[in-house]
């Protein structure tokens, strides 16, 4: 494990949630954290001011990831206020459920844009200087879903697959440049989304309880920290899905 105090990490989609959590555990291991929002500003502030009461280091950023131009503008804007950046973690995205027969190729677009395309996009702007400075972890939040075909739809489980490709490209083309790649795929974590659905319930899981947020966000900081883990996809799944 290595001395993370000082390291720059930015957290997409990092106003709420799993990527709330983890901001807060970076910050906690001294990390110095940009967290990123699109609309939720005021839930952004929170977690900057709740980091700065502890002790650490953050500044939100607003970017709607899904244009490259702006994924771009935040990977500068982040080491433009904070440093060198380091750990980049590709959180942001979107769940919308919709019947199969009605997930026409404008809504398919759009998911696939905010949930993968976004996470390139990110990923292409922060690799030259992780690659100049030989190292850099990077981290994705896939999905149960993109292992299962999940409950969600075609376009939900497609955009969470293609981020295993693409961690799997990534680890394969880059360590010899100290910068690992690794996927993260929870399911039924304990957020807004899960707790207000009535047809999700703890049963569904062999642990028979709902993940909590730390959880997730303990196994990003484990990646963040380890130089020997690379091109895996970690399963924060409660025993659901067993690889």
């Amino acid at each position: 494990m290595q001395e993370l105090a000082g390291k720059v990490a930015l957290v997409t989609g990092a106003s709420r949630g799993i990527g709330r959590a983890i901001a807060e555990t970076l910050a906690g291991a001294g990390v110095k954290v940009a967290v990123n929002y699109h609309t939720a500003g005021e839930l952004a502030k929170e977690v900057v001011d709740g980091i700065a009461q502890s002790g650490g280091t953050a500044i939100a950023l607003q970017a709607d990831i899904s244009d490259v131009s702006a994924a771009a503008a935040l990977v500068r804007d982040t080491e433009s206020a904070l440093g060198p950046l380091g750990i980049l973690v590709n959180n942001a995205g979107v769940l919308a459920r919709r019947p199969v027969d009605d997930v026409d190729p404008a809504f398919w677009d759009d998911t696939i844009r905010t949930n993968l395309s976004s996470a390139f996009y990110v990923t292409h702007a922060a690799l030259p200087g992780m690659r100049a400075r030989r190292w850099g972890r990077i981290i994705v939040l896939s999905s149960i879903a993109a292992q299962t075909g999940g409950v969600i739809g075609p376009h939900y489980a497609a955009s969470k697959a293609g981020l295993l490709g693409l961690v799997h490209s990534y680890a394969n083309l880059f360590a010899r440049d100290g910068i690992t790649a690794n996927a993260i795929a929870p399911a039924l974590i304990e957020t807004d989304m899960v707790r207000n659905n009535p047809s999700v319930t703890p049963d569904l899981i062999p642990v028979k309880r709902f993940g909590t947020a730390g959880e997730v966000a303990a196994v990003a900081l484990m990646l963040a920290a380890n130089g020997y883990i690379s091109g895996q996809t970690i399963n924060v799944n409660g025993g659901w899905y067993m690889s």
